[in-house]
């Protein structure tokens, strides 16, 4: 018996909804993570990218469980010394509020330049209006 490879270009890729509004941030970033990467297809290869697109609506309307909303810290850096910030979930969520979702998602992508190419197929929007209608997007729950 042979081992079959599909080759990326002979995959049908489909395009999801999600609806965030509500939902708990690692819930909806893990189901994203999961299409994205196409660990919902029969023939998923962790090396090659035949996952499916992503649309989140509502980002901005995400919760997060407990006190994390005071607690959970995103950090960066400018590359000066002393150039480390700290910013909040509260805080974030006001000037960035899809950045979140964004980190979660990536954080569960592989690393290199497959996650790199997997998180350009999730398109996250932080109202309920999105460019992707034409693709015909099916709705699913997270």
């Amino acid at each position: 018996m042979k081992t079959v490879f599909a080759k990326p270009a002979s995959v049908e890729r489909k395009w999801f909804i999600i609806d965030a509004e509500g939902k708990v941030l690692g819930r909806v970033a893990a189901k994203a993570a999961s299409i994205v990467r196409g660990k919902n297809k029969a023939i998923f290869m962790p090396n090659q990218e035949i996952g499916d697109f992503v649309v989140v609506i509502n980002a901005d309307k995400i919760t997060v469980t407990g006190r994390k909303a005071q607690q959970k810290m995103y950090y960066r850096h400018s590359g000066y010394i002393g150039g480390l910030k700290a910013n909040n979930f509260e805080s974030v969520m006001a000037r960035h509020p899809t950045m979140p979702l964004e980190n979660a998602i990536k954080g569960m992508l592989p690393k290199g330049p497959l996650g790199r190419k997997m998180a350009k197929n999730v398109k996250i929007y932080a109202g309920t209006e999105h460019p992707h209608s034409s693709q015909k997007p099916e709705q699913i729950e997270a």
